[in-house]
């Protein structure tokens, strides 16, 4: 059984100092035309510039070594970048997937000459990396994964597929968790190995599938006899249910786990003005006051990561609350916003960002691991299962 515990962390005055630099950048970016943060749908998903330039500032891979690229900064300065970022709708896209935990893994699990080579191109803002681990009909269920890695000279030979793979349309790289053996009797987990995948293999067919939106970030991606060489086995063969778990710790955390509907929330405030009435101030009181309750654990969680825990329950209890809230908020404002004057100047907006968040909301308690999961992993932590 796990004891959960939230330690009641503070942002030092570094991280203070931090976010306004990071505002400002963001701030000259606006201006610049480079996005818009209204705008939640949008072309400027593959941002290579603006992802080199913000690798540039040192705000990717920003916990890492230095004699990888990184700039051994905390994890608490890392969640300032990447809650600046997500409020601030910026185009992460390129770059983020890399810098919140294919980084980490490659520098754990990695070859030395496979560290030298990429994580300071992740640094750089330079490569976009995509995480293999649904399959058709297995859903969630990483350990029914049956897309084979077979044993061939100097590597080995991916069949099968992966689905629901963000960015692999634009990866360059893979980090993917293929069948290596059979599961056994005492351990369904048993028989997964992690690898690295340059995305330019031949035999890799990346089909794009298109959302209610109008947005390609899913794909199906299928490997036909693609090779993987030897030195691009990630950790220990047959384990890596034990490596994923960790990885999963930082997936499932971070502010973005309940800020990607946030703009609808500050729209609305726009909306209703400096005066609002006494159902809207209440309404907006309260979603403000649960959004400041998952800020903290959050922050919390990125202290245990600063200290070097692994705090998987945790973090699966951050990502389930956050991701049903940010799922529901949508149509909480539009509850709200249901008497804000219909001429009001930003009216527009609001409808158009509603319309979008609405659409986009079911996908948010599946990616990342569902509901379902989640708090069957709680329950299980918490020795209920």
């Amino acid at each position: 059984m796990t004891a959960l515990r939230f330690d009641p962390i503070r942002l030092p005055p570094e991280c203070e100092e931090l976010r306004k630099e990071v505002r400002a950048f963001l701030a000259e970016e606006i201006a610049a035309g480079t996005f818009n943060p209204f705008k939640p749908l949008r072309e400027d998903a593959d941002a290579r510039e603006f992802s080199r330039r913000v690798g540039a500032r040192g705000w990717i891979g920003m916990t890492w070594p230095k004699r990888y690229g990184g700039h051994e900064r905390s994890f608490l300065e890392r969640y300032v970048v990447t809650e600046e970022m997500r409020v601030a709708n910026a185009p992460t896209r390129r770059f983020f997937v890399a810098d919140r935990q294919s980084g980490p893994i490659l520098l754990r699990y990695a070859p030395e000459r496979i560290k030298q080579d990429i994580l300071p191109r992740i640094c750089r803002g330079e490569l976009c990396f995509a995480i293999g681990m649904s399959e058709p009909n297995s859903g969630s269920d990483l350990f029914a994964a049956k897309t084979r890695a077979t044993k061939t000279d100097g590597g080995w030979l991916i069949n099968g597929s992966k689905i629901w793979t963000t960015s692999a349309h634009m990866a360059d790289y893979m980090i993917a968790i293929f069948r290596t053996s059979p599961p056994t009797k005492e351990n369904r987990r048993h028989g997964l190995t992690q690898f690295l995948v340059d995305m330019k293999t031949p035999g890799i067919k990346v089909n794009p599938i298109p959302q209610i939106t109008g947005q390609k970030e899913f794909n199906e991606v299928v490997f036909t006899d693609a090779f993987v060489p030897d030195d691009h086995q990630l950790g220990e063969i047959d384990g890596a249910w034990k490596q994923a778990t960790s990885e999963l710790a930082y997936e499932r955390s971070g502010p973005e786990r309940f800020l990607e509907t946030y703009y609808v929330l500050t729209e609305l405030v726009r909306a209703v003005g400096s005066n609002p009435d006494t159902r809207s101030a209440e309404g907006i009181g309260r979603l403000v006051a649960q959004l400041h309750t998952m800020r903290r654990m959050s922050v919390s969680v990125a202290g245990m990561l600063q200290a070097g825990k692994e705090p998987v329950v945790e973090a699966s209890i951050v990502k389930d609350i956050g991701t049903v809230w940010e799922q529901q908020l949508p149509h909480r404002v539009r509850e709200l916003a249901a008497f804000v004057d219909e001429d009001a100047g930003n009216r527009e907006t609001l409808e158009t960002q509603l319309t979008f968040a609405i659409r986009t909301a079911p996908k948010l308690t599946i990616q990342g691991g569902t509901t379902e999961v989640l708090r069957g992993i709680i329950a299980r932590g918490l020795g209920l299962r």
